[in-house]
């Protein structure tokens, strides 16, 4: 949770494929398999969870925030924080097979507000978006 979220109530279940995640994180792999293990029912304790934090969880990590632009009808999702959480649905997506449904606290938020993070790489990040909306304006 964060100051941007601490009063938004609304969790949202995003598929992990959607989210984008423009900075490479730096990863405690325990963590990491502490958060598998609760998901799955065995909650584990980590150096920032406690066994009895874990076994509150009831199987659920706690939500990411995800900003998610929206541009002509279509939703795009970019996170900044959570690398560990996403860390854990990306083991558990491999394990199952299946696109992870992600806990999500989704902040509104426009191209310009991303710049806000990731400077003039954003136009970057969109030019293959852009790109294939070119596309399919050309084709109808």
């Amino acid at each position: 949770m964060s100051i941007q979220t601490n009063n938004l109530n609304k969790i949202s279940l995003v598929p992990l494929s959607q989210i984008r995640r423009p900075i490479a994180p730096v990863l405690d792999y325990d963590k990491i398999d502490a958060m598998v293990s609760t998901m799955e029912g065995k909650p584990a304790p980590s150096r920032t969870c406690s066994l009895e934090e874990a076994t509150e969880m009831n199987g659920e990590l706690p939500p990411i925030d995800v900003l998610c632009v929206r541009e002509d009808g279509e939703n795009y999702y970019f996170a900044f924080g959570g690398c560990h959480r996403f860390q854990a649905y990306e083991r558990l997506s491999a394990k199952t097979g299946e696109d992870a449904p992600v806990r999500c606290k989704i902040i509104p938020a426009t191209r310009s507000q991303l710049r806000l993070y990731v400077g003039t790489s954003v136009d970057k990040m969109f030019a293959a978006i852009d790109e294939q909306k070119q596309q399919r304006s050309q084709e109808a």
